[in-house]
């Protein structure tokens, strides 16, 4: 396994990321097998592992925290804030009230002392750079992060809350984890360069596209049981930009199979090629999905594999904008009424 630098933290992190979104009711329910798989991805070298508060309303978390009890201490462990948790409308966002109980709230399902990398989940407009930063400034401070980084932020905040950080004397972001894949490149054009400019850790999501580079879709084939809770128009096969992405893999199934490897493995492997990703987030719900994404760490993909791909997939392109995983407001619908 191979180990990069987080940024300019200082922190060596594996270049496959365990996420732990399906562990727990959206996924894995049995929690013991959850834990196995944990422990196998550790033995495996993965150093990195990443959850959320609101994977399964806490229930990975606390997953994670069984999992790591007695190693800790050889673990990197990110998890997120702002996502609702639960109905009331103050349990969730990227305010100083709710970052500070939700801290203590993860800490606690974790078993841990501190948090190595806390993230805000989503950028938040109407909520000041300013309060956010200072929140988990102050959190650096006492001891209970070590760093701080969010995810799925357009350009403009990312470089918003660097200036916001500089002026205000606070502590600054130091990772990004934006969706990242073959058929989602759109990051190509600005994010990655700006992220690599600024010294960002990036622990993209995603290689695997939602299964779309996994072999789960065809021609023919319904949205399956796993995308019952995402968005529909990044699922639904009878439309033209999802058609397109169906296309777009049969053509990369057929080049992986040409080179002699799996689609899994050549669509992870492309991703950790780019200079700018630190690690690659993988999301297994079973084992069997581990041990098929594990050699993607040691694929090393050719220059002609590589331009390949770029013929079947246009650097910067994302292939169905709705897997860009943030819109800006003004453009939404509503917004552009008149």
């Amino acid at each position: 396994m191979e180990y990069r630098p987080l940024g300019r933290t200082g922190i060596q992190v594996s270049s496959l990321c365990l996420g732990a979104m399906m562990f727990g009711e959206w996924g894995t329910k049995d929690h013991d097998e959850s834990i196995r798989i944990i422990h196998r991805a550790l033995d495996a070298g993965i150093n990195f592992i990443d959850t959320a508060d609101a994977y399964s309303a806490g229930e990975s978390e606390e997953i994670v925290g069984k999992a790591i009890a007695g190693r800790r201490d050889d673990i990197v462990l990110a998890t997120k804030v702002h996502m609702p948790m639960g109905a009331d409308p103050n349990r969730r966002g990227s305010g100083r009230r709710w970052i500070v109980t939700a801290v203590e709230n993860s800490l606690r399902r974790l078993g841990t002392d501190w948090i190595d990398v806390y993230q805000v989940h989503r950028y938040d407009p109407a909520i000041d750079l300013e309060v956010t930063l200072g929140a988990l400034s102050d959190l650096v401070h006492a001891g209970k992060i070590r760093h701080f980084g969010h995810s799925t932020w357009p350009i403009s905040a990312i470089v918003e809350a660097q200036w916001t950080a500089e002026r205000r004397g606070l502590e600054r972001p130091w990772t990004e984890q934006p969706p990242y894949s073959i058929l989602t490149r759109g990051i190509e054009n600005d994010a990655l360069p700006t992220l690599a400019r600024y010294g960002y850790g990036v622990l993209s999501y995603s290689p695997l596209a939602g299964g779309w580079l996994s072999g789960r879709y065809s021609q023919g084939s319904q949205a399956g049981p796993a995308a019952s809770s995402r968005p529909q128009n990044r699922f639904d096969l009878s439309l033209p930009d999802n058609q397109r992405k169906l296309t777009a893999a049969q053509s990369l199934a057929q080049l992986a199979g040409e080179a002699g490897v799996s689609l899994i493995e050549m669509a992870i492997a492309f991703v950790l090629r780019h200079p700018a990703i630190t690690s690659a987030i993988i999301g297994p719900r079973t084992m069997g999905h581990l041990e098929s994404q594990l050699p993607a760490a040691e694929l090393q993909l050719s220059d002609e594999v590589l331009d390949a791909i770029d013929q079947i997939v246009a650097p910067g392109v994302n292939l169905n904008p709705a897997d860009s995983g943030w819109m800006p407001p003004a453009l939404q619908p509503t917004s552009r009424r008149r």
